[in-house]
């Protein structure tokens, strides 16, 4: 008689799958105060900033431009919001996490969820596709509606321009990734302000500090380790290439689109992996 509430309470502490973890997540994301606030601006700011830039843009009309230009030109407007919206991605990343750490729900979380990977695991796939799309939405929207502008300013948007929707998209890509970034260092710091100092410090204060330094001492190492960091080389990944190879000038190192890609995948990767060791091994 003793062994059946010992067999059921094992069933329903395991019986928790991967499925209704993510479920959970997401319900934690669409009711999380930030959320709607923060994919709300990123919106407003993609579409205003393209809006803006297409408007007041001013180039000869006569047609002169090459073709590589104007599309270069199109997929400016549609990404210039970018600049932006990483940061209210990258914060909301952080809040993800250390929000719950903040009102003490990740001891619920863990206990429903005692192996503690999957729930970091399903949060970071809940965040990362949901910011995806909201970015592939708003990029999109933007290079649909300022299209009919640039005409007038001397740019004719080519839809059939394969270089153009990969910048689209890559945009789209660099906004989840630089999320989820902000999500991992979330995770190891637990704490909301530092975990958002930490993330826009890596993003923002970093490169800067480097681009000093290498215009200070015209230091080509300075350069090229700005290169991969996440920032930078993230930028890439919008960036129109038309097929053609970046030019650089020598002792300089510029990725082209799929490394920029992979670098910052990298840097998602050891963050992430880092993170879930350290939520493994210490108390919540």
């Amino acid at each position: 008689m003793t062994t059946t509430p010992v067999s059921r309470s094992h069933t329903a502490a395991s019986g928790l799958s991967f499925g209704g973890v993510l479920r959970s997540e997401w319900i934690k994301l669409r009711t999380l105060r930030s959320t709607l606030w923060c994919y709300l601006i990123i919106i407003v700011i993609t579409i205003g900033l393209g809006f803006l830039l297409a408007g007041t843009v001013n180039l000869d009309s006569s047609g002169t431009m090459d073709h590589a230009s104007q599309q270069s030109l199109w997929l400016q407007v549609a990404t210039l919001g970018i600049g932006f919206s990483q940061l209210v991605a990258a914060v909301l990343g952080a809040l993800m996490i250390t929000g719950e750490y903040g009102t003490g729900m990740i001891r619920s979380t863990l206990t429903a969820v005692p192996r503690r990977w999957p729930a970091l695991t399903a949060k970071a796939i809940v965040f990362g596709l949901t910011t995806f799309v909201i970015g592939l939405v708003s990029i999109i929207g933007t290079a649909l509606l300022t299209a009919p502008l640039l005409p007038s300013k001397g740019v004719h948007p080519d839809f059939g321009d394969p270089a153009v929707w990969w910048g689209l998209v890559g945009g789209a890509g660099y906004l989840a990734l630089i999320g989820l970034l902000s999500l991992s260092i979330g995770a190891i710091i637990r704490n909301s302000a530092g975990g958002i100092a930490a993330s826009l410090g890596l993003v923002l204060v970093l490169p800067a500090v480097l681009s000093i330094l290498a215009a200070v001492t015209r230091a080509d190492w300075a350069r090229n380790l700005g290169t991969f960091l996440p920032g930078d080389a993230g930028g890439r990944m919008y960036a129109y290439t038309s097929g053609t190879t970046a030019q650089a000038a020598a002792g300089t190192i510029v990725l082209e689109p799929w490394q920029g890609l992979l670098v910052l995948i990298g840097w998602v990767v050891v963050l992430f992996a880092a993170a879930v060791v350290l939520l493994k091994r210490r108390d919540a």
